[in-house]
């Protein structure tokens, strides 16, 4: 079947449909990552965008549950160049294909990534469309492309952090030794293997939590998880952050709890022009002088010259760039990163950071 992509500017680009049929809007964003494309559609993260893989081959080894970081795809849509119909793996389950269908998420292929991916990073993130239900190109559907258009340009990543948060409380490894409240953003499941691994018993908590509820778990640590949107958004989420700080708990943020905890401190956030997608993200580290391979996936950066100085101090950048990737706090018992140590799917480099927040944890906990 015939399947299209609408960009916001106007441009058609054909290919075949895979996955599930219809229609489906959302922000369009690039990824760079050879590997790992289970865990990019079932990361919370990627809510409300439709993702586009540079590399051209998608699903060679097929799809597994193990290799989900959340019970569901939240990306919007899927653009490929080739999705592979035989892949070859002992641990395959099922085709790329078959996963989207599962998962009722519309994707295309066929088309030229490449060039699509040039269009992104010389205009910046764009919303666009993939439907199968009619060709926007050709002139006798113009009514019904130019009303598909103004859905695209008017399309919004709203409410995100609301849409993928957990409902109710949710513990790990019940016996562990040290105990760790992660608050859920749009967390993956390997930040909870990272922490259990190390022995921690962990407490999955919704984004909205208290500090009083947070408190009453008596927690030894506390992780701020990744997760999607405009961190500036989730305002409730930002205010009780500044009182969970105030407990002096040791913490530690990644990604989007990276950005919410600078804004607690007074900073700001910008949003990217295409942002950093992928697991090939150099990071400088001022303290060890080393670069670091790292896995991304944000559309927004804390302007780092904007943190106030009593509060704290950027620790890494982005070696690309020059963008904020990490900050120590001098006010709070705290440091956050703006990559994935976590990653899966990507380079493992930076993992040793939960032997450096565990380490902060023992300290505390000695000290008390």
């Amino acid at each position: 079947m015939n399947a299209y992509l609408l960009l916001a500017n106007g441009m058609v680009f054909a290919g075949q449909s895979v996955g599930a049929e219809g229609v489906t809007v959302g922000e369009v964003v690039f990824a760079t990552g050879m590997v790992g494309f289970e865990e990019t559609l079932t990361d919370p993260s990627y809510y409300g965008q439709i993702i586009t893989q540079t590399y051209p081959l998608i699903g060679n080894y097929g799809m597994n549950k193990d290799d989900m970081e959340s019970d569901r795809v939240w990306a919007k849509g899927y653009i490929v160049r080739e999705a592979c119909k035989t892949p070859s793996n002992w641990r395959c389950e099922e085709t790329l294909d078959s996963f989207l269908k599962k998962n009722n998420t519309i994707g295309i292929e066929g088309i030229d990534t490449r060039h699509l991916t040039r269009v992104i990073r010389e205009s910046g993130v764009m919303n666009g469309a993939i439907l199968t239900t009619f060709d926007p190109a050709d002139p006798a559907n113009q009514a019904e492309t130019d009303k598909l258009l103004e859905t695209i340009r008017a399309y919004a990543v709203t409410d995100a952090v609301k849409s993928v948060t957990c409902a109710e409380p949710e513990v790990y490894n019940e016996k562990g030794e040290t105990h760790i409240v992660l608050m859920h953003y749009g967390c993956k499941r390997n930040i909870v293997r990272c922490l259990v691994k190390r022995g921690c018993k962990v407490t999955v908590m919704p984004a909205f939590a208290t500090a009083e509820q947070v408190k009453a778990l008596n927690p030894d640590g506390i992780m701020l998880s990744n997760g999607p949107g405009d961190p500036a958004e989730p305002v409730e989420v930002i205010e009780n952050l500044k009182h969970i700080f105030e407990l002096g708990i040791p913490t530690f943020g990644i990604c989007l709890g990276h950005q919410l905890s600078a804004l607690a401190a007074g900073a700001k956030t910008m949003k990217l022009k295409y942002g950093h997608r992928g697991a090939n993200q150099p990071v400088t580290d001022f303290e060890s002088g080393r670069t670091f391979i790292t896995s991304q996936n944000h559309g927004y950066a804390v302007v780092g010259e904007e943190l106030p100085a009593e509060m704290g101090e950027v620790a890494q950048v982005n070696a690309n760039d020059g963008t904020c990737e990490g900050i120590k706090y001098k006010k709070w018992n705290c440091f956050t990163v703006q990559f994935h140590p976590e990653a899966n799917g990507g380079p493992k480099d930076t993992e040793f950071l939960f032997d450096r927040f565990l380490n902060n944890v023992k300290a505390a906990k000695e000290a008390r």
